[in-house]
């Protein structure tokens, strides 16, 4: 059993990044090489810097695009509904390739990048979920879709499922869209996947999706304005200021408890009553022979 951590602690490390205005960042994104990514609103512009803050590469935009993630830094994905366009770029942030949907399908609420070759669209105005080779221009699979997107925040398809995130609720589905779990989330902003781990971003912590069972908390710090995540530690911004969390110290903390070990203390805490019970039961029984007795002998019996 996977046993889960969270914490709402001081800082492990303040980054270097003070004077950046933090404050106008939408959202952050942190690489397994150090680096950082911040996407900002207010510009449409998306920057990626070193660990000590030095600038590597900058893109600006004339309209809003959605990251995908960060994970493979040599090909960062993002999409935009409103351009109706994927781009992918290089470590540096330079365009080295570009999907123009609207010479392909009708209208894509969302696509996400499976590799360097395929990518899942859905096309709203088909209501269908389509997997597309975009290397040799072909539709592999189509799939209908019934689900409500309008408040659709991010899409991942992986091991034949379909995981959808709104502002406030995270779904799983199968291909046919028949739904195989759900549950509530606050200020959800994005997935993160970890090999076979899928993880959902809100504003203040990151989950973990438990298969089948639940969302579990694995960071949290409700005083945050953005956090995110590597293989190695957790990120935040506070204030104008950047903070790591690395996971060795994270470790030190206490951790939650498994379900095992909450079942077990039930068990154990069921037992530990009925002993007590059973152990008043009995005292009642010697009270009321001692009662009797004292009756007994008042009548002179």
């Amino acid at each position: 059993m996977l046993i889960l951590f969270f914490c709402s602690v001081s800082a492990q490390k303040v980054l270097p990044f003070d004077s950046l205005k933090l404050s106008e960042v939408r959202d952050m994104f942190a690489d397994d090489y150090g680096s950082i990514y911040l996407y900002k609103n207010k510009d449409f512009s998306f920057t990626k810097y070193d660990s000590l803050g030095k600038q590597l590469g900058k893109m600006m935009f004339t309209v809003p695009f959605k990251v995908q993630g960060v994970q493979n830094p040599l090909s960062v994905a993002l999409f935009s509904e409103n351009a109706q366009e994927m781009k992918f770029v290089d470590q540096n942030l330079n365009e080295i390739q570009k999907l123009d949907f609207k010479q392909k399908f009708g209208f894509v609420k969302h696509a996400y990048a499976e590799d360097l070759q395929q990518v899942w669209v859905l096309d709203e105005s088909t209501k269908r979920m389509l997997q597309y080779n975009f290397r040799n221009d072909t539709t592999i699979n189509s799939f209908p879709y019934t689900v409500n997107v309008d408040d659709l925040i991010d899409l991942l398809v992986y091991e034949s499922k379909v995981y959808i995130l709104s502002k406030d609720a995270f779904r799983v589905f199968n291909l046919k869209f028949e739904k195989l779990f759900e549950a509530p989330v606050v200020n959800a902003k994005r997935f993160r996947r970890e090999n076979e781990n899928i993880m959902v971003i809100t504003n203040t912590a990151v989950f973990t999706y438990v298969q089948d069972k639940e969302l579990s908390k694995l960071f949290e710090d409700p005083a945050t304005q953005i956090v995110d995540k590597n293989s190695l530690a957790y990120f935040e911004v506070k204030g104008n200021k950047l903070y790591l969390y690395t996971l060795e110290n994270l470790r030190k903390l206490k951790p939650e408890k498994t379900l095992e070990q909450l079942e077990k203390e039930k068990i154990e805490l069921q037992k530990e009553i009925e002993r007590l019970e059973k152990e008043k039961s009995e005292k009642g029984d010697i009270i009321k022979i001692i009662d009797e007795i004292s009756r007994v002998e008042s009548l002179g019996i």
